[in-house]
């Protein structure tokens, strides 16, 4: 009998360490819930909604729906199938823009206009390219885990890491350009 109680708690350690992975996930449908309720009324109306839709179990519904399929499956492909198809409005000192997210990558309008940019994640290449009317800019290319090809306007590339001081040396390098393409 103690064999068998063993086992058991080892069968069960081993169960549960699954479940305590350290990839969370998006949770890209509970945000979506979430996120349609902040967009009802004003902020009474939004607590009285999200009282009912915790009674009705909306909210835990889709927590056990984006813990164990959704986030699954984003593990394993990269990709979240809830999170195509997101809209959200950037308010910034130069206007309202409307980022959707795509298959592709992102799209992004400016309120009151008509032009749209977009941003396009190429797999196969493992990198992202700006759209902009009919002209298709790459932007940057992964390398390894740690390091990216950027592609400078004056069509020369520079190597950078994926972290804080890479985004610096990237910076300082544009400055730079930038200073001398106005002497």
């Amino acid at each position: 009998m103690k064999r068998n109680w063993r086992v058991m708690a080892v069968a069960m350690l081993l169960s549960s360490s699954l479940m305590i992975s350290s990839c969370i996930g998006s949770f890209g449908l509970s945000n979506k819930l979430l996120a349609w309720n902040k967009t009802i009324g004003d902020q009474w109306v939004n607590e009285l909604v999200f009282f009912c839709l915790w009674i009705v179990p909306a909210y835990e519904v889709a927590g056990v729906i984006d813990g164990l399929i959704l986030n699954t499956i984003e593990f394993w492909s990269g990709e979240n199938p809830s999170m195509s198809d997101v809209t959200k409005t950037v308010k910034t000192d130069k206007g309202s823009f409307t980022v959707k997210t795509t298959a592709k990558g992102h799209k992004i309008t400016k309120e009151g206009s008509d032009e749209i940019v977009e941003f396009h994640f190429n797999k196969e290449e493992n990198s992202w390219s700006l759209v902009a009317g009919n002209t298709t800019t790459k932007l940057l290319q992964f390398v390894d885990t740690h390091h990216a090809q950027v592609y400078l306007a004056d069509g020369s590339t520079m190597t950078v890491t994926i972290d804080q001081a890479g985004v610096l040396a990237l910076k300082q390098a544009i400055s730079s350009t930038k200073y001398f393409a106005k002497n």
